[in-house]
């Protein structure tokens, strides 16, 4: 009996569908069933009730599960404590919610987390380039080669100057705005970002970094911005939702599954997922 083969039993008796813990799990359904076949003739034990709607746990699946999760956390503590001890975050424009830091500084107090926070050029963090080791992020962007769950959607709207005339609308299309400038990303970001942040399609305007070149390009010169909903952008700004944009998901990425980028990950899900 291999941990490996019990992370697998696991995501399948949580998600209760062998599709979902096999994409949840980053590989494909038929090495998963088969994997918990053997698992089960190994026991000599039945884990499963299969049917078409999915599983559904027996009596010693149950056992299984409440065993399995002791001897996974039991094991990634040993790995914590013979591996590093030191991971590092990085942070799109202040994406640090205080309930993670105190979730996982409570779980690992001897780990130093090391934060780099970014600018809006780079969605991934540092991840690609390997200056980071977890990223907690927004997208949409280009997730090739990353691992990725979403924690949330976050409606997205239009940034606009409290005196502008559209800013008193209840709501707003993208094409209510196809004929003012939009602020603009340097070239070489990321194009799903890029695109998504101006409406689906190319615009002209001043080139930003950061959210507050973006906020004062709007302030100063009635630049375009867009913006999740919920934020406090100031009296001289509001933000007015826009109904034929999608929201924007609140992402976690990451590149290796090792026990400490793994426990980050799985401490965000727990604190963050709504």
């Amino acid at each position: 009996m291999e941990l490996r083969t019990l992370g697998y039993f696991i995501a399948v008796a949580e998600e209760l569908h062998f599709g979902r813990a096999a994409k949840r799990l980053h590989m494909s359904q038929p090495p998963l069933s088969r994997a918990i076949k053997h698992l089960e003739n190994d026991l000599g034990v039945r884990l499963l009730h299969r049917s078409p709607a999915g599983v559904t746990l027996t009596e010693a699946g149950q056992t299984l599960l409440h065993e399995a999760k002791a001897l996974l956390d039991h094991a990634d503590r040993i790995r914590a404590k013979l591996a590093r001890t030191t991971i590092t975050v990085g942070m799109l424009a202040g994406h640090g919610p205080p309930q993670l830091a105190t979730a996982f500084r409570q779980q690992h107090p001897h780990v130093e987390i090391r934060i780099r926070e970014t600018d809006l050029t780079d969605p991934t963090c540092g991840l690609r380039t390997n200056q980071v080791d977890v990223a907690l992020t927004r997208g949409p962007f280009d997730e090739t080669g990353l691992k990725t769950r979403i924690l949330r959607h976050d409606p997205v709207g239009a940034v606009l100057r409290a005196d502008d005339p559209l800013a008193r609308r209840d709501h707003l299309t993208t094409e209510d705005l196809d004929d003012r400038v939009w602020f603009q990303f340097p070239e070489g970001t990321d194009e799903i970002w890029r695109s998504y942040w101006n409406g689906g399609r190319p615009r002209k305007g001043p080139t930003v970094r950061g959210v507050q070149e973006c906020v004062q390009s709007v302030l100063w010169n009635g630049t375009v911005g867009l913006a999740p909903l919920g934020h406090d952008l100031g009296d001289e700004l509001t933000v007015v939702p826009l109904v034929d944009l999608p929201p924007s998901p609140v992402v976690i990425a990451w590149t290796k599954d090792d026990p400490l980028t793994r426990a980050f990950v799985e401490a965000a899900v727990r604190a963050l997922y709504i």
